[in-house]
């Protein structure tokens, strides 16, 4: 069953992450994304490492260590930043996956759909750099 997208503890520390990291003049580290989003150190520690696979930040190791944005802010947008930690959103038609409805109109108004392409939408829009005015 298709389910309307849902901002979920990963991906809303991952985006504030970035933010902090986009605003940072130096390394900022685990310790001091946890302190400043309220975070699990292991559960951002989780997040951080599929940032860095993905491409997103770069990380040094080491007590002077931390995280530096690896792309301009401006060239990524927050559905990369989503899509990095929950996979592609994939807007679909029927929220039952069905081929053939059973009623001549949608129950649910084509409100699953709707909401994921605005949703998706938003998210694509805007790019971490107008974030930063947070």
């Amino acid at each position: 069953m298709n389910k309307i997208v849902q901002l979920s503890e990963a991906s809303s520390i991952a985006i504030h992450a970035m933010v902090l990291i986009a605003k940072s003049e130096t390394l900022i580290n685990v310790g001091m994304i946890a302190e400043r989003t309220g975070s699990s150190r292991n559960h951002l520690a989780k997040v951080m490492q599929r940032l860095v696979k993905e491409g997103l930040v770069k990380s040094t190791r080491g007590p002077s260590g931390g995280f530096v944005l690896a792309k301009n802010p401006a060239s990524i947008s927050l559905l990369e930043i989503y899509e990095c930690i929950e996979g592609p959103i994939v807007p679909t038609g029927c929220p039952l996956e069905r081929q053939v409805c059973p009623f001549s109109k949608c129950l649910m108004g084509g409100i699953v759909n709707k909401t994921t392409v605005e949703i998706k939408k938003y998210l694509s829009d805007n790019k971490l750099s107008d974030m930063l005015v947070y």
